[in-house]
């Protein structure tokens, strides 16, 4: 039955997969500015929550963006551009190569690969990212991920998106050229490999649809998710986080009552935990309540 499924939606994202070329055209434009009232409900309660100490040191990043109208994103931000080390959360960007990989006829999408990648994003397996990295290649991810396509991480800029070794004991093989760090990540570049996975630009419309089910249903009810269980227990969330000694990271794409925003954050801190289960109710808030004062 479980095959019958995912033949059936694979069809279905095939047959859909047209709809969404036409957002195309957006990303360059929500990555240059704020949205000033989203900014300001987004400050008052980083205030609120007493991370504002945690933010001027920048031991904690956030960018979330209201996509429920993708035409016309509107952004809020705390130190966007900060690259800091985020332990499983980049393995996204395996997923990324993966499919590059499977779209050129390089790597063939069966059962036991997608079943693999499953395993890599909805339970943070570290020996499926690790086997699924040797087949994808550090050296072409590198590149990937740097392309003129998807800029995901700017050698020239702030970085972004990186993946530099497996994940294990293994010494890095390849650390980002800007920070040294083996897995890192900015939250504006997270954020943008969302936008982008939204809107179909990831590989191909029909190929991001079947990322965007695979970031479905995480087996880790902790930050974010556990967070929005105590407001918005309905909302469907499509998510990749990272914990690794004081770093904490979580990042997801959430949907509830017709809303639909981007939410990611970054921190460094043996509180970090705590931090984003409150965050993720503010950060809801921040999205929900500004958008209906502005109707």
């Amino acid at each position: 039955m479980d095959r019958f499924k995912r033949l059936l939606a694979l069809i279905f994202f095939v047959l859909i997969g047209a709809s969404l070329t036409g957002a195309q055209s957006h990303d360059n434009a929500w990555t240059q500015s704020c949205d000033p009232r989203l900014q300001k409900a987004l400050e008052k309660r980083i205030n609120a929550l007493k991370l504002d100490g945690a933010a001027e040191h920048k031991n904690l990043s956030i960018v979330v963006v209201d996509i429920t109208d993708v035409s016309e994103p509107r952004m809020a931000y705390v130190n966007p551009n900060e690259m800091m080390y985020a332990a499983s959360l980049p393995k996204i960007a395996i997923l990324l190569g993966a499919f590059e990989k499977i779209a050129a006829g390089e790597m063939t999408l069966d059962d036991e690969t997608l079943d693999k990648l499953k395993q890599m994003i909805r339970r943070s397996s570290n020996s499926a990212a690790s086997e699924m990295l040797d087949r994808v290649g550090i050296d072409y991810l590198a590149d990937l991920l740097q392309s003129p396509r998807y800029r995901l991480y700017d050698p020239e800029g702030h970085g972004g998106i990186w993946v530099g070794k497996e994940y294990g004991k293994a010494p890095a093989r390849k650390r980002d050229p800007l920070h040294n760090l083996s897995h890192g990540a900015t939250a504006l570049q997270v954020a943008r490999f969302y936008y982008l996975l939204e809107t179909g630009q990831l590989v191909s419309p029909q190929l991001s649809h079947l990322m965007k089910a695979i970031l479905a249903e995480t087996e880790i009810e902790h930050k974010f998710v556990k967070g929005l269980k105590t407001v918005q227990p309905d909302s469907e969330i499509y998510r990749k986080s990272g914990t690794w000694g004081p770093y904490h990271s979580d990042s997801a794409i959430i949907e509830h009552d017709g809303r639909r925003y981007i939410a990611v954050a970054l921190a460094k801190s043996r509180h970090g935990e705590q931090w984003l289960q409150k965050l993720i109710v503010a950060l809801d808030e921040v999205v929900c309540q500004t958008e209906t004062n502005q109707n």
